[in-house]
C-alpha cells in the first residue's frame, strides 16, 4: 500500500469545498465545507457567494484533511484539482490554491474532469472500475450517460441532457411546492410517504423517434408546476406527498431505462452510478431491479461520495499518478466548459515539476 500513489484533490466546481486523500484506491481524508446554508435564501447557488465561500474555506479544509489522513504535505505524490467544468469563479479558487500548493511541494499538478471524478470515486468504495465501463451521472448540473474504457483517457459520451438536468428540476419543483433548497433530498423524503402512481406525469424523450440516450426534464418540470397550479386556482389541497412521489418516479424511470439500454446497446455488463442525484433512495431501488433483470451488476458510492467531494479528484489523480499520465502545466487554467471526453488537461511535453526548485518550499 505504501508504494501506491499518495494524492490530495480539491473540489469548488460549484458549492462544496472539497479536499480528499487517497492513497491508490484507499480514502484516507474526506474533508468537506459546504455554503448551501448561504444559497438556500436565494433558492440556488450565486456563483459570487460560492467563490468567496471558497476562498475562506480552502486552507481551513486542506489542513483538517491532511490531520484526517494522518499525512503531511511533503508526504504527498500529487495535486489534483477539479479544472472543469463548473462555475468560473469557484473553479478558479480551487486551481489557483491547488497551484500554489503543487509549486511550493514541488510535486506534480493534475488538472481533472468534474465528470470523470465523479465517475473514478467509485473505485474507492469498490476497487477498480471495469473496463469498459457506463456510467450514469445525475447532478444539479448534469444528467449524462458516459462510456469509459479508460478513465484517464477515454471517457465517451452516449447522451446528455438537452435543457433542464435532473437535479435542476427536483430544485425547480422543490421551490414550486414551497419545499426549499436544495430540492433532492427533502423531495426523496416526502415522495417516501406518498403514491409514486398516483399522478401520471410525462416521460421526457422516450418516444421511438427520439434519442435513445438524451433526456429532457423540462417538460416533466412545466407539466408538475402547472398541476400543481391548477390545484391551486380551484382551491385545492396540493398532496404534496403524492407530488414529490409522482414526479421522483417520473425522473428516475427514465433515468434507469435509457442507462440500462445503454448497457444492452453497447454489450457492457456494469453500469455505475454518481452524482448528487445518485444519493436518491428511489434511484438505488429502481437502478438495482432493473440492473438485475437485465443482469448488469451495478455499482453506485455511498451517498457522501455521490455529492461533490475532494476524495472523487483524488482519486482520479491518483490513477493519472498511477498509469503515469502527463501532469499539467503551471498555466492550466479553470474551463467552465471542460468536454468529459478530456479527463484531464495534460502539460506540455517536459515534466513541469522539474522546473521548481528542488527546496521544498512549504512550511
Amino acid at each position: 500500500m505504501a508504494d501506491e500513489p499518495l494524492v490530495l484533490g480539491i473540489e469548488t466546481s460549484c458549492d462544496e469545498t472539497g479536499v480528499g486523500i487517497v492513497r491508490g484506491t484507499t480514502l484516507l481524508a474526506d474533508a468537506v465545507a459546504s455554503s448551501v446554508d448561504e444559497h438556500a435564501r436565494f433558492g440556488g447557488v450565486v456563483p459570487e457567494v460560492a467563490s468567496r465561500a471558497h476562498l475562506e474555506a480552502m486552507v481551513p479544509t486542506i489542513d483538517r484533511a491532511l490531520k484526517e489522513a494522518g499525512v503531511t504535505a511533503r508526504d504527498l505524490d500529487g495535486i489534483a484539482v477539479t479544472a472543469g467544468p463548473g462555475l468560473a469563479g469557484a473553479l478558479l479558487v480551487g486551481v489557483s490554491a491547488a497551484k500554489a500548493y503543487a509549486y511550493a511541494l514541488g510535486k506534480p499538478l493534475y488538472g481533472v474532469n468534474h465528470l470523470a471524478s465523479h465517475i473514478c470515486v467509485d473505485q474507492l468504495e469498490h476497487g477498480a472500475l471495469p473496463e469498459p465501463t457506463m456510467a450514469l451521472l445525475v447532478s444539479g448540473g448534469h444528467s449524462s450517460l458516459l462510456l469509459s474504457s479508460d478513465i484517464t483517457s477515454d471517457v465517451r459520451p452516449m447522451g446528455a441532457t438537452i435543457d433542464d438536468a435532473a437535479g435542476e428540476a427536483f430544485d425547480k419543483i422543490a421551490r414550486v411546492l414551497n419545499l426549499g433548497f436544495p430540492g433532492g433530498p427533502v423531495i426523496d423524503r416526502y415522495a417516501k410517504e406518498g403514491d409514486p402512481n398516483a399522478i401520471a406525469f410525462p416521460r421526457g424523450l422516450t418516444g421511438p423517434r427520439d434519442p435513445a440516450y438524451d433526456f429532457s426534464f423540462s417538460g416533466l418540470k412545466t407539466a408538475v408546476a402547472r398541476w400543481i397550479e391548477a390545484k391551486r386556482a380551484a382551491g385545492e389541497e396540493v398532496p404534496v406527498r403524492d407530488v414529490a412521489a409522482s414526479f421522483q418516479e417520473a425522473v428516475v424511470d427514465v433515468l434507469t431505462r435509457k442507462a440500462v439500454r445503454a448497457c444492452k446497446d453497447e454489450g457492457v455488463d456494469h453500469l455505475m452510478i454518481g452524482g448528487g442525484v445518485a444519493a436518491n433512495s428511489r434511484l438505488r431501488v429502481l437502478a438495482q431491479e432493473r440492473c438485475e433483470a437485465a443482469g448488469i451488476r451495478l455499482r453506485v458510492p455511498r451517498p457522501k461520495l455521490c455529492t461533490d467531494n475532494g476524495a472523487m479528484v483524488a482519486a482520479l489523480g491518483a490513477e493519472m499518478v498511477a498509469r503515469n499520465r502527463a501532469a499539467s502545466a503551471w498555466d492550466l487554467s479553470a474551463d467552465s466548459s471542460l468536454p468529459v471526453t478530456e479527463p484531464h488537461v495534460p502539460g506540455h511535453d517536459h515534466d513541469h515539476v522539474h522546473e521548481v526548485s528542488k527546496e521544498n518550499l512549504y512550511s
